[in-house]
């Protein structure tokens, strides 16, 4: 489910226009929404971090690890390199294919064009357990207990280590691995940006909302409330009122509070 981003703005502008507190365009709306929008679904992991770490109930409704991983579903894909030709490439180190994100945008036959953050890492089915960094790769390497075998190997990914920026590199050890068709990843796809599209009221001026090529928020429906409140403590700082920032902030984080307790 989304949040329709004509709502969103709606209430927005409602509640900036009461006293004429001033105004917030389109054009700054959709550049806010969509920082709101990475900020909210960024903090998805830090909160589940968090709730594993506390004491859960087994209501239908009121687990808080099962509502994060609830709204963090959507966007939890997993691919493989015979199913998406050319997502992943070379020979090892393989290729991730990740190329640049566009507004609007959608996966393209070949690419990971909304990849956001790698997850698992599969070889033949099984899952490769353990991520090595640089600094420890050398020890394990050198070894013969820690050796990585075809058994048991290890992965370390580096974003933006290839000639395009965006791409990354996927080494997995042994060495020996070399057939990306064997290589699965589960990763993180990005939220499509909010875009509220309009067209120019040839008469009056107003801007007009063009649902068409609007794009909502792909956050869960629950969150439209932090939506509204986190744009309204940009459009304060935007229109130089801070009493609506720190409205906005306070109501912000007693909703985070109130999610969290």
């Amino acid at each position: 489910m989304a949040v329709n981003v004509d709502i969103v703005y709606q209430t927005v502008l409602l509640i900036l226009n009461q006293q004429q507190r001033g105004y917030m365009t389109p054009d700054e709306f959709n550049k806010v929404a969509t920082q709101v929008q990475l900020t909210i679904f960024e903090g998805y992991a830090s909160d589940l971090n968090q709730q594993y770490r506390s004491s859960q109930n087994d209501t239908d409704y009121g687990n808080h690890i099962k509502n994060i991983e609830l709204k963090l579903q959507p966007f939890q894909k997993y691919i493989n390199n015979t199913s998406l030709v050319g997502a992943i490439t070379g020979t090892n180190p393989f290729t991730l294919n990740i190329f640049d994100y566009a507004i609007p945008t959608a996966p393209v036959a070949g690419i990971l064009g909304d990849f956001y953050r790698l997850g698992s890492v599969m070889y033949k089915g099984a899952k490769l357990h353990q991520y090595s960094q640089r600094n420890e790769l050398t020890q394990l390497l050198l070894s013969p207990l820690t050796q990585p075998t075809d058994d048991f190997p290890v992965f370390l990914y580096e974003a933006g280590a290839t000639a395009t920026p965006n791409n990354g590199l996927l080494y997995i050890y042994p060495t020996s691995i070399t057939n990306p068709d064997n290589i699965d990843i589960a990763y993180l796809a990005r939220p499509n940006d909010p875009r509220w599209a309009y067209t120019i009221d040839a008469g009056t001026g107003a801007y007009l909302y063009d649902a068409g090529p609007s794009v909502d928020f792909q956050l869960d429906t629950s969150e439209q409330t932090e939506i509204i409140l986190r744009i309204l403590a940009y459009a304060g700082i935007i229109i130089q009122d801070p009493s609506i920032v720190q409205m906005a902030s306070q109501a912000v984080t007693a909703e985070d509070n109130k999610e969290k307790s």
